[in-house]
């Protein structure tokens, strides 16, 4: 029962939040103002108010966290805070509930630290949800919430959801293990404690350091890579070539084993909230995944190379794909952790184009719901040229922030969006530097919540 699996977190609805809170105003008179507070569900929450304040508020959604430490935060980092406060904007956020995946009360943690804030110092002018990671994904369901929210910054966001999320890593790693591992037994889905989990990831990491050594490796790996949306850009300041296929492969080797011993522990989290995996695979059709990634000419021109036949190994993966989800989890995740697309504010969001951890290709998979849901225009999209998971400068954060302010301004994007316009705004500000440029991604091949 799910009960059971998450004895101890408490998930309580907004109204039934009770606070308490106590500024603590720093020596300089002319600092920002510091208050602090605890939700009735444990969840605390920190802001900072600066003097004068321009009745701006950015609430920060923080990302995913392993472990029991869960402070609040109001930012980011300090770089970004500091170039915010000084620019009138109060800062404020919260821990959410619990570490880990915590989106059942993570929207309604947020909203309470508005409405804690407000006790002190008055309701905002505006408020401006800011989310990375994880807390991307929460900023975006805020954007379907409208009031008080005005305008949404969701970075580096999960914004595919939850479900797609768990979906296309499973994808990856039972390419991995059906290839690089056949006839072996390697869980893949329904952990429940971390030692199951490590115990997968090694696995899987020996296979995928053994498999590098041989051209068929290196292929089958770009396979299960290009499956998991995996970069083919890792280290320098701009992607390898087109054609360059073996720089490439070696991208996705080295993202493949820095990103497993994050992903799949990851895994124990959110089942245990969930009440099990909502992740499967029976009647996935990989032949049809793999020609529809933007990395089919790279694998198959791997696999030729390599001697092996790539319509065997797909044949291969679909007929032995017969992982079932939990229908629980199915509905929890779904409930609680898949935008819909109807926004009720105007939204950015800001991606780098090599993210290991939530893949650039989340952001068209975003674009095309919304799209449907028509609330096309008031999304607009943003990238930045740079390998890393929320790997944004200041000046790229505040120009964000500043493009939405712009847009609840106006009630138009106008050009504010153009990634011509972001990086004259960005290195307009003095805060280092920026790049914005302009992208389309390739398709999220993993989409099975429409």
């Amino acid at each position: 029962m799910r009960s059971r699996r998450i004895s101890g977190f408490l998930t309580v609805c907004v109204a039934a939040f009770a606070l308490t809170a106590s500024p603590v105003a720093n020596a300089e008179a002319s600092a920002p103002v510091r208050y602090s507070g605890v939700l009735a569900n444990g969840a605390t929450w920190t802001a900072r108010v600066p003097q004068p304040w321009n009745g701006s508020l950015v609430l920060f959604s923080h990302g995913f966290r392993i472990g029991p430490e869960n402070p609040a935060a109001d930012a980011p980092n300090e770089e970004t805070a500091e170039a915010l406060l000084r620019r009138g904007f109060a800062l404020a956020g919260s821990s959410y509930a619990r570490p880990g995946w915590a989106l059942d009360t993570a929207v309604n943690d947020q909203l309470a630290t508005v409405d804690a804030l407000g006790t002190h110092v008055g309701k905002p002018r505006q408020v401006i949800a800011f989310g990375q990671s994880m807390g991307g994904l929460v900023s975006a369901l805020l954007a379907e919430r409208g009031r008080p929210i005005d305008g949404v910054v969701s970075t580096c966001g999960l914004v595919a959801g939850g479900l797609n999320l768990n979906n296309h890593q499973l994808d990856g790693t039972y390419a991995l293990a059906e290839l690089l591992l056949p006839g072996q037994q390697i869980q893949l889905t329904g952990f429940t404690t971390f030692d199951e989990a490590n115990a997968t990831v090694a696995a899987l990491t020996a296979a995928v350091r053994q498999a590098q050594t041989t051209p068929a490796g290196r292929a089958r790996i770009a396979l299960a890579a290009a499956l998991m949306n995996m970069p083919i850009w890792s280290t320098g300041d701009k992607p390898p070539a087109r054609d360059d296929w073996s720089a490439q492969q070696q991208a996705q080797y080295e993202g493949l084993i820095a990103t497993l011993p994050f992903v799949v522990p990851a895994r124990v989290t959110i089942n245990a909230v969930a009440g099990g995996d909502s992740s499967w695979n029976a009647g996935v059709d990989y032949r049809s995944l793999a020609h529809r990634s933007g990395r089919s000419t790279q694998v198959s021109t791997l696999y030729r190379q390599a001697g092996l036949d790539l319509a065997e190994d797909l044949d291969r993966l679909t007929r032995n794909a017969t992982i079932k989800p939990d229908f629980d989890a199915v509905r929890w995740l779904s409930a609680t952790s898949v935008p819909r697309g109807r926004l009720a504010a105007p939204q950015l969001t800001l991606h780098t184009l090599s993210d290991t951890l939530a893949p650039v290709e989340f952001e068209g998979q975003y674009a095309g719901k919304v799209r449907r849901a028509h609330s096309a225009s008031l999304l607009r999209q943003a990238y930045v040229s740079r390998v890393g998971h929320c790997a944004f400068t200041p000046a790229e954060h505040v120009a964000g922030v500043l493009a939405v302010q712009d847009r609840i301004r106006t009630g138009t994007w106008g050009n504010s969006t153009h990634p011509q316009r972001l990086q004259q705004l960005a290195q307009s500000l003095g805060l280092g530097p920026a790049a914005f440029v302009a992208y389309q991604p390739e398709p999220f091949v993993n989409d099975r919540v429409h």
